[in-house]
């Protein structure tokens, strides 16, 4: 797939890369964007075994590793850990209504998981772990914000003790990224597909909405130049639920009846990805927002 990113080669030239949540949406398209480099290894780790074969049947590639394990399991993420020279962080319980239902298990996977995966990174001398976070840990009010901004909490919690340290620990935040699996607009395309109604939970929601090849810009850019316990954000673009629904029937010349639903469990009109509290120890590289963790 080409997702036109734009990342020095030299970042992974000869590089073991560990990707948890590696069969994720944003795990496979990271995975083939690197195979295209002079990479030595990727080690997907997830613990579907079935989402594992189907990406090994499709890849066909033996620079491409297997690893199933739990980020909840210290053991499996130390099996897949030895001699890693990059971490990325994808694995998360990331549906806000079944984090509303299960919120221990929000908790499970994305705090203490998290924790496993950064513990084990710095004990094996990984060089960088960067881990994706989401602009609902900002101003949080259900359970996967909460859980993501205490997964964030507790990266920068062991970054102030790694500041002269050999593993560099970084975040990154942006919102839903078009065309993944489980978002709104393959949702939308299979109901214009079938001449089913658009349901939409509020017209007047909106959501910040980036690109494959950003979201994997902005990984790359935190890697090249995060220092311990940075945020990097990008710029992007809010559209409202209404607006997109029917920019998507215009599109596909549907006839498609809008329909409101209302809001689900846990969901806020209006996401943020800078508080103001963080805007005022942000630094801006031109498109891209550093915030850098408070002393």
């Amino acid at each position: 797939m080409d997702v036109d990113a734009r990342l020095p080669v030299s970042l992974f030239e000869g590089k073991t890369i560990l990707v948890t949540g590696g069969t994720g949406s944003f795990g496979g398209y990271f995975i083939d964007y690197l195979l295209d480099k002079k990479i030595k290894e990727i080690r997907v780790f997830s613990r579907d075994e079935l989402k594992q074969d189907d990406m090994r049947l499709r890849l066909q590639n033996s620079k491409v590793k297997f690893y199933i394990g739990d980020v909840r399991d210290r053991s499996s993420v130390d099996d897949a850990m030895p001699g890693v020279d990059y971490v990325f962080h994808a694995a998360a319980l990331k549906q806000v209504p079944a984090c509303e239902f299960f919120p221990m298990q929000a908790m499970q996977t994305n705090v203490i998981g998290s924790q496993n995966v950064i513990e084990s990174a710095i004990s094996h001398g990984v060089s960088k772990v960067v881990s994706l976070s989401t602009d609902k840990a900002v101003y949080p009010v259900n359970a996967l914000g909460i859980t993501k901004a205490l997964m964030e909490k507790v990266i920068q919690s062991t970054s102030r003790k790694l500041s002269n340290g050999k593993t560099i620990l970084a975040l990154v935040r942006y919102g839903n990224v078009l065309f993944s699996r489980g978002s709104v607009i393959p949702l939308f395309m299979k109901l214009i597909r079938e001449n089913k109604p658009l349901t939409v939970t509020e017209p007047r929601m909106t959501r910040f909405l980036l690109p494959l090849k950003e979201a994997i810009n902005l990984v790359g850019f935190a890697l090249e130049n995060g220092k311990q316990g940075d945020i990097f954000v990008r710029n992007a673009s809010s559209c409202s639920m209404g607006d997109l629904a029917q920019a998507l029937k215009n599109i596909f010349q549907s006839n498609s009846e809008i329909k409101v639903i209302g809001m689900r469990h846990g969901e806020k009109m209006h996401e943020t990805l800078v508080s103001k509290e963080e805007l005022l120890r942000s630094e801006d590289f031109g498109g891209y927002l550093r915030l850098s963790m408070d002393d």
